[in-house]
């Protein structure tokens, strides 16, 4: 933490581009991740991570060590990004599929995942219409794999209510489908 608040500071004081690089070189691949995991496209993930670092780079002068950790504040910022993405895509709803250069899986495979990609896509949609905090929770609980105290920490908000919101969440996801099964959807992520 001390070395990364170096680096923090050299950023916010000077500009300085090498601790720039080595800051976001240390979180590029968790982040990458933590998109993958809710776009499932590799270059939609990897124009978000770097639009994620933009938006982190622009702000660094305002980000305040005694509010939040690092990682606090670089997770609400992504998580607010990938929130941009989904109303912007809900406004354009355009998909192009591209079989070129796609292995065709077996049958039972192939249905398989097209079974878990509408189950995502179901959940997406539900998610997206929910309010900010509602999306941020599922979101970091969900994909980022946060507990409920980091993300109590994170929105600024009691660990309880935090876990009230997710459960209920949960309870409204599986009755908005007989078929939806978040249990099912735990298991492919």
């Amino acid at each position: 933490m001390d070395g990364e608040n170096k680096l923090i500071r050299k950023i916010q004081i000077a500009g300085n581009r090498e601790a720039a690089d080595e800051l976001i070189r240390k979180y590029f691949d968790d982040i990458y991740v933590y998109v993958y995991r809710q776009t499932s496209d590799k270059h939609t993930a990897m124009n978000l991570t770097q639009n994620i670092f933009v938006a982190v780079l622009q702000s660094i002068a305002s980000y305040n060590a005694k509010k939040a950790s690092f990682r606090t504040w670089l997770y609400r910022i992504a998580t607010n990004k990938i929130i941009d993405f989904f109303r912007s895509q809900a406004t354009e709803k355009k998909h192009v599929l591209s079989i070129e250069g796609m292995d065709i899986p077996d049958e039972v495979e192939f249905t398989r995942q097209i079974e878990i990609k509408a189950l995502l896509s179901n959940v997406q949609t539900y998610v997206n219409s929910l309010e900010m905090n509602l999306q941020q929770i599922f979101r970091l609980k969900f994909y980022g794999e946060y507990t409920f105290g980091q993300i109590a920490t994170l929105l600024g908000m009691p660990e309880s209510t935090v876990k009230s919101k997710y459960y209920r969440l949960l309870k409204l996801l599986r009755e908005s489908s007989g078929k939806m099964s978040i249990g099912k959807l735990e298991k492919v992520l």
